[in-house]
């Protein structure tokens, strides 16, 4: 039976975080790019300080298979940042819907306003989605997050698409966006400077079908040959 293809086989940028261990809130971001599936992975500019959750990490529901998973597991509201490989299916932030930022960006761009929540009460039909309160029958949710913050958080930012089918109470809302600042864990999103989560944010091309790798240090190694990771 030949062995199963790589999460990564289709995508030619990748975005690799990793942290030491489970528990720690502090991780390194790298960028790869390739120039067809079978090319090896080329590093893009620096590593960058990112922080994670409070809670450090724990394995997520994305595109990784689940028999991965021996370890802690995602939850709702537990502080972690989900572990695994996950496809960024959006940007997101603050900018002039008209001006050249989301013009030319090339993932779909949500541009914040106050209608724009992503809510995260797992009762909702809602749940894990973003979604303009002003185009849904009703509101059915508890709780929510708002996409248009009084801070620069969520000035910039990427869809982390972390439990893709939704499912009640494994964790939602996840995101790339920019951190308070260089010692502050999020609650469970990964986070760093507004300089770098920009040009991040700039350099994801939909047509390179854009990844998330974000692992402990150890299970990245356990994984990086079978994944064919970089």
């Amino acid at each position: 039976m030949p062995a199963p293809a790589s999460p990564l086989t289709d995508s030619r940028q990748l975005v690799r975080v990793l942290a030491a261990d489970w528990n720690s809130p502090h991780a390194v971001l790298q960028r790869y790019t390739r120039t067809q599936a079978a090319a090896a992975w080329q590093p893009v500019g620096d590593a960058l300080p990112v922080m994670l959750g409070r809670a450090g990490l724990a394995w997520g529901r994305g595109l990784h298979p689940e028999s991965a998973n021996q370890g802690p597991i995602k939850c709702e509201g537990d502080g972690c940042a989900p572990a695994g490989i996950f496809a960024l299916t959006a940007l997101f932030g603050t900018a002039d819907p008209a001006g050249q930022l989301v013009q030319s960006a090339s993932l779909p761009f949500l541009c914040a306003s106050g209608d724009l929540k992503c809510v995260d009460d797992p009762a909702s039909p809602h749940y894990n989605q973003i979604v303009d309160q002003t185009r849904v029958a009703r509101i059915d949710w508890a709780s929510s997050e708002d996409m248009l913050r009084p801070d620069t958080r969520y000035a910039i930012g990427a869809v982390v698409g972390h439990n893709p089918d939704n499912r009640p109470g494994a964790g939602s809302c996840i995101f790339l966006h920019v951190w308070q600042d260089a010692a502050m864990p999020t609650a469970g999103c990964t986070a760093a400077s507004l300089a770098n989560m920009s040009e991040v944010c700039a350099w994801l091309d939909a047509t390179a079908n854009p990844l998330l790798v974000q692992l402990p240090q150890a299970e990245y190694i356990r994984y990086r040959q079978a994944w064919a990771l970089p």
